[in-house]
């Protein structure tokens, strides 16, 4: 029982890291916790969240390149949607793990990110769905999904944050 719970608590730990590095805006450092072939999916907000992004729209459907593109784009002056940066602040929550084997940890946690930009605060909540690879002591993420339970992207319509 103890191992359990120091493996959530590890995990834990490294989701907190996770949001931690999106909210100070490191995003470089953020983008070395995925695999080099990893994927990043934000399914669109209608519809089934599991369906391929090649048969459904999704807001987001990164892969290694795009979301190092991502990365990129978003720490130029020219992001001019996040030019000032938004002002962040990620909550993690009820995190579970719902698969553990040797080669891969399927993880699921709830969450709530504040933005704040040009006097705006939007909020996005939901849930993120993580399949992480072992990688020494820590892990590296082949897959992030997160799925957001909002009826719409308020009040700008578009999401110009990694979320």
């Amino acid at each position: 029982m103890d191992s359990a719970i120091e493996q959530r608590i590890r995990i834990e730990d490294y989701l907190i890291l996770e949001a931690a590095l999106l909210d100070e805006w490191r995003l470089e450092e953020w983008h070395k916790l995925f695999t080099e072939d990893c994927r990043y999916l934000v399914p669109n907000l209608t519809g089934d969240p599991y369906a391929p992004p090649n048969k459904t729209l999704y807001l987001i459907a990164d892969d290694s390149h795009h979301l190092a593109e991502r990365v990129k784009r978003l720490g130029k002056k020219t992001a001019h949607s996040e030019q000032p940066r938004s002002r962040t602040r990620r909550l993690i929550s009820n995190v579970r793990i719902l698969e553990n084997n040797p080669e891969r940890l399927k993880v699921q946690s709830g969450f709530a990110t504040y933005r704040t930009s040009h006097g705006i605060t939007d909020i996005y909540f939901g849930r993120h769905e993580y399949s992480l690879i072992p990688d020494g002591d820590s892990w590296k993420i082949d897959e992030k999904r997160t799925i957001l339970d909002m009826g719409a992207l308020r009040p700008h319509g578009r999401l110009s944050i990694i979320v």
